[in-house]
């Protein structure tokens, strides 16, 4: 898994610097879920500056421009794709009608390579599972809510989609993956990471930076939220296919213990989340079992994802 970060300065409440801090420690924190590449996109006077390499996001120097007031950042674990090759690495690149826009993902999808069967897609040098996105945007020769709603409908397997476009809109795009948002309203910004314990964390550290108190804006899976430049926030929505989560992570998890029940599983998104967490559990080095255990023992299923990632360190 990896984790997917930014901010949305509407109000020029930063200056440069702070920016520019502000997005380091958000990346730091974000390493919990993701060392082995780190980028970032922002919007320069209509044109889409992606910075990115396979380092830490601790090894990364954040240079934003003053202009730049929407930044989305990414920090990856590897799981398709060589992170030695740059283009594998996340954000990536797309245009549609001569608008530009970069995409992020946090998650795993299982069906990249049969969807560029499928829709016909061009064939490309870029390895990670996640391009499909771009290419099925690309396809629909636009960036729209009905345009995300059918590449988030073709896609199968987990994720959330972070997508910046060159007039200053953020897109997000909740599967079973989780995203957290706090608006700061009188400030006027917005800033996000995978995970609230992240974002929790990068807000401490970032001391006299950082008003004490933002809001929670709510994200549920099967939701596309656009943030404008102007901070407004406008909503629609997917059909999300949990039986193809369910199915994959079945399917490629080396410790599977099997699904009983598909239709009741996939009516219960706990159960569905406890799965995943399971699966995620082998790449750590645990057992499933272990797990389970956690969770009969009280832990909510968001501490235990966030110990599953605190072990790396």
């Amino acid at each position: 898994m990896c984790c997917l970060f930014g901010i949305i300065d509407y109000r020029g409440y930063f200056t440069p610097r702070q920016k520019n801090r502000v997005l380091a420690v958000l990346a730091k924190e974000c390493e919990a879920r993701g060392t082995d590449a780190t980028g970032i996109a922002y919007n320069l006077n209509g044109t889409m500056k992606i910075v990115k390499a396979p380092l830490p996001a601790h090894s990364m120097r954040f240079r934003i421009p003053p202009q730049a007031t929407v930044i989305m950042g990414h920090t990856r674990m590897t799981t398709q794709g060589s992170e030695k090759k740059n283009r594998n690495n996340h954000p990536f690149h797309g245009a549609v009608r001569g608008m530009e826009f970069s995409l992020a993902h946090n998650g795993v999808l299982n069906n990249d390579k049969s969807l560029r069967i499928v829709e016909k897609l061009p064939s490309t040098d870029i390895q990670t599972d996640s391009y499909v996105a771009v290419q099925l945007l690309q396809k629909k020769q636009a960036l729209t809510f009905d345009s995300l709603k059918f590449m988030a409908e073709q896609v199968e397997g987990s994720f959330c989609f972070t997508v910046l476009d060159c007039a200053n809109n953020l897109y997000i795009i909740k599967g079973s993956n989780p995203i957290c948002i706090y608006q700061y309203e009188k400030e006027g910004f917005y800033i996000y990471a995978s995970t609230e314990e992240i974002l929790s964390k990068a807000i401490a550290r970032m001391g006299l930076y950082m008003p004490k108190r933002g809001q929670k804006v709510e994200v549920s899976c099967g939701d596309i939220v656009q943030i404008s430049q102007t901070g407004s926030i406008t909503r629609g929505s997917f059909s999300y296919n949990t039986f193809d989560e369910l199915w994959f992570m079945e399917r490629y998890n080396p410790y599977s213990y099997g699904i009983p029940n598909y239709k009741s599983a996939c009516t219960d998104m706990e159960q569905e989340r406890l799965e995943e967490l399971k699966w995620m559990a082998a790449c750590f080095g645990f057992e499933p079992e272990e797990v389970e255990v956690l969770y009969k023992d009280g832990y909510t299923l968001d501490e235990v994802e966030e110990l599953l990632y605190q072990t790396e360190y």
